[in-house]
């Protein structure tokens, strides 16, 4: 094996979402840096990012009831809502930059406007959801949104899940057009072919193996180039690690102190697919529901209208599962593998706190198709076993870290990033709101990792993301006029339009 060693400003491990960011944000704000890219796999998109292994929506809270809280005093804390919404209004801003700039392409083929609905039932549910309603629709960000416990008013809005319901109990649910649907597969290939016009050198089958420190402080990533069997060096003074699920793996190489203490649980997902047009064409949007007791956030359930492959898709999920493996293409030692000697009081401890979950993603595992379909009529119920297929959802990895508040062994159920200190390296760990915040996710890692930088770099991220630094539900009238651009940049207002006249 021949060795081959080479020089770059910026290594991006991983071509998913994450990646393509925040290579094209560094591209708009220093295109003269030399960016290169290694994935594993044969193309870009196709773990974590690819539009079969996510839920496909914009999270922005205006559906999933886990972003507000009930309080113990029955007050609702709408703060993460708030702030999940005002991330993905900076993806969306960034993305009708490109469009506007021409930097990428027809944005009808990775979003589109989709309405997006919470749906409960019982009468303490129904109270829960009125007070949500009234809470964030007094927010700019929600308004739009409409509430109805009325039964008829409900079959207008999703006539296939109220269709053949006979339930006397209270039901309720809450609508909001401004919703949609983001293929986020499609938008990371069409980030990469944009990157890859721009001059960054993009290596797939390119596997990387070890990252460390070199003697002159640059990090060096060891490469098996799959295609002939080669090994390679590469050095850069910034390296980020994107991996998805086989971030963790690479980020413990680093040896960085910020890397001990960190452990890894791995969640599969399984989601239910309508392969019956008549059925798939009786529902348009994104239904939401309450997870039950005891169950992750990242499995509540929802009946969702997705667009994929340029068709109308239905599915319905996620029910979670149980693999070893950080990655869908990972391997069974994967868990075992990651367990180290800083972490392993981390991860027992976890263990300990965590045995509810452990017992419901076993129970999860050994669900009979059945069960499924009984889970299912909870939102159809008249849906027939025939109508549906199974498909095996993406793998996520929780984060689990000691933390101040929350002790030894913290389970955590959202997207986190580690920096070294001297900022030279960071990966992304975790899993949802994820790819609809990428933006927000990206900005923070070149906050951190490029503080000297920023301040020059400053104009040029307000002219791609206007409302960088400002909080859009504070700014009502600046909140109306970038989402005017928007629409329409993004076609948004057209397919509104369509939708409204259909």
């Amino acid at each position: 094996m021949s060795n081959n060693y080479t020089q770059t400003d910026v290594i991006l491990i991983g071509a998913g979402i994450m990646s393509a960011t925040l290579g094209s944000l560094l591209k708009e704000v220093t295109p003269e840096w030399e960016i290169r890219v290694f994935e594993k796999l044969s193309k870009a998109g196709e773990e974590s990012s690819n539009e079969w292994n996510n839920a496909g929506t914009g999270h922005s809270a205006l559906c999933e009831l886990n972003y507000t809280v009930e309080k113990p005093d029955g007050s609702l804390d709408i703060s993460k809502a708030i702030k999940i919404n005002e991330q993905f209004q900076l993806s969306r801003q960034f993305w009708s930059y490109l469009v506007d700039s021409k930097l990428i392409g027809n944005p009808e083929d990775f979003i589109k406007a989709l309405p997006h609905m919470s749906l409960v039932q019982g009468e303490s549910n129904v109270d829960f959801l009125k007070k949500r309603f009234n809470m964030l629709s007094a927010n700019p960000l929600f308004q739009g949104m409409e509430f109805s416990d009325d039964v008829e008013q409900l079959k207008e809005w999703m006539p296939l899940i109220m269709n053949g319901r006979t339930s006397d109990e209270p039901i309720a649910a809450t609508k909001i057009d401004s919703g949609t649907d983001v293929n986020f597969g499609a938008l990371t290939r069409v980030l990469f072919e944009h990157l890859e016009s721009v001059n960054v050198d993009v290596n797939y089958q390119h596997n990387v193996k070890d990252i460390k420190r070199n003697n002159e402080g640059l990090w060096e990533v060891k490469v098996y180039d799959q295609e002939n069997g080669k090994i390679e060096y590469h050095t850069a003074k910034f390296v980020f690690i994107g991996g998805g699920g086989g971030s963790l793996p690479l980020l413990q190489k680093t040896g960085i102190p910020e890397s001990k203490h960190i452990g890894g649980f791995p969640v599969s997902g399984l989601f239910m697919v309508c392969n019956n047009p008549e059925v798939i064409e009786q529902h348009h949007a994104k239904v939401y529901g309450k997870a039950k007791v005891g169950a992750p956030p990242m499995s509540v359930p929802h009946l969702d209208t997705r667009f994929i492959e340029g068709k109308k898709s239905l599915l319905f999920g996620p029910f979670a599962g149980f693999t070893p493996k950080f990655l869908k293409t990972g391997s069974l030692l994967d868990l075992i593998t990651s367990v180290k000697s800083d972490n392993l009081l981390t991860l027992l401890s976890a263990g300990v706190k965590e045995l509810p979950l452990t017992k419901y993603l076993m129970q999860q595992v050994v669900l009979s198709n059945e069960k499924r379909m009984e889970e299912l009529r909870e939102f159809i119920p008249n849906a027939q076993s025939k109508d549906w297929d199974i498909v095996i959802a993406g793998q996520r990895v929780q984060v689990i870290e000691d933390t101040e508040d929350g002790g030894k062994g913290t389970l955590k159920f959202g997207t986190e990033v580690v920096c070294g200190a001297d900022g030279s390296v960071a990966a992304l760990l975790g899993a949802s709101p994820g790819a609809s915040t990428a933006v927000h996710v990206m900005l923070n890692v070149m906050e951190r990792c490029f503080p000297e930088q920023m301040k020059e770099w400053e104009p040029k991220i307000k002219e791609m993301v206007p409302s960088y630094g400002i909080a859009l539900s504070e700014n009502p009238a600046l909140y109306r006029e970038i989402e005017a651009t928007i629409q329409e940049t993004l076609g948004l207002s057209e397919i509104k339009s369509v939708l409204a006249h259909a």
